[in-house]
């Protein structure tokens, strides 16, 4: 057995779920935060073997899933200027706005759009099309913003003026406090995103129990990571001593990664920020800072974010904020489904109504 299949050990599975059935004796609702947390419970089938009274709903985990309406809508509106190439991830191609267009038909309509697997593979296409502005559509959290603030740091020092990002950055902390803040969400417990963290560390976290006694356990993605966070979660919650832990150490550390969080504030600083489903949440977003201004897509082509509404009968907001399941909204695999999705939940491999779907998860 490998390193890695230790964390997947069948019999050390049973263990700690057999602990969990014994000591979870009371109803206990968790929100796994982050998307890949969604996937791999179903994936690993731990869905099936957690005791009854454990229920977990998902939340604002997923970085294409909260992308605002309106950002949507921002960019779709980007990508269709001829003096621009979009640069984006894959999940983002399929992302209705709130005419029903997307990436992907403004491509097959003749915007240059790119899909690229890093920030890196966009500034070579600044380089590629030097008469072309490249714009990088910054989706994402914690995890990927030092990366992103990196890649400016290299345009500039190579002298590669048309490079730019369009910044819809979103920070986890922040939105964890939103959600505690609605008296709706009703949620005894965090199992904490291990990407995440391996950036920020824990401190960002303390509020939950210093604020509002909930406690959090950070978890990588694992079987054993995943058993091993309940359980964590569980055992404070039963001693009334909420706290914050670390159950991902092998890639996790308390004080996370100093040099990336660096980057990061070099480059860009909090600001108010819109979320899909939650609306405005103070401080969760990441814009440039002055001095890197002549990166910002926004500001160099004087785009401006308007309002927009929600998509028609999408529950999308409901089920970030772990008010429903996906399987509750009365589009999932009707009109919504992965070929034909309504809402962003549906397009993204981290969202948890494609997680419902490609598992077969119905109530």
């Amino acid at each position: 057995m490998d390193f890695l299949q230790e964390f997947s050990d069948p019999e050390l599975c049973r263990a700690l779920v057999a602990q969990l059935v014994e000591e979870c004796t009371e109803p206990f609702r968790f929100m796994e935060v982050c998307g890949t947390h969604t996937v791999a419970i179903f994936r690993s089938g731990l869905r099936s073997l957690l005791p009854d009274t454990i229920i977990h709903v998902s939340g604002p985990g997923c970085p294409v899933c909260v992308t605002h309406e309106s950002e949507v809508e921002l960019y779709l509106e980007m990508a269709c200027r001829r003096d621009t190439v979009t640069a984006t991830f894959g999940d983002l191609m399929k992302v209705p706005g709130a005419g029903g267009s997307c990436l992907k038909t403004a491509q097959a309509e003749g915007a240059h759009v790119e899909i690229v697997y890093s920030p890196f593979d966009a500034l070579a296409l600044a380089r590629k099309y030097p008469d072309k502005k490249v714009v990088f559509l910054g989706i994402g959290f914690e995890t990927t913003a030092p990366t992103i603030a990196a890649t400016i740091k290299m345009a500039r020092e190579q002298k590669i003026d048309n490079f730019l990002v369009l910044s819809f950055h979103k920070l986890v902390p922040p939105a964890l406090r939103a959600l505690l803040d609605d008296p709706e969400i009703g949620v005894d417990g965090f199992l904490l995103p291990g990407h995440v963290s391996t950036i920020i560390g824990l401190e960002p976290y303390r509020f939950l129990a210093d604020d509002y006694g909930i406690p959090g356990a950070v978890a990588g993605f694992d079987p054993l990571d995943v058993l091993k966070g309940l359980l964590a979660i569980v055992r404070m919650k039963n001693e009334g001593k909420p706290a914050v832990t670390n159950e991902y150490r092998r890639a996790v550390s308390d004080q996370g990664n100093p040099t990336a969080v660096a980057i990061m504030e070099e480059v860009f600083e909090p600001a108010d920020a819109l979320w899909r489903g939650i609306g405005s949440i103070p401080g969760s977003g990441l814009v440039f800072r002055e001095d890197w201004k002549d990166f910002d897509a926004a500001a160099v082509l004087g785009l401006e974010q308007k309002p927009a509404k929600p998509l028609p009968g999408c529950k999308c907001g409901d089920v970030l904020k772990g008010k429903i399941r996906p399987d509750e909204c009365p589009l999932f695999k009707k009109r919504c489904t992965p070929a034909t999705p309504v809402g962003p939940c549906m397009v993204s491999t981290e969202g948890s109504c494609a997680a419902y779907f490609k598992y077969h998860i119905e109530s």
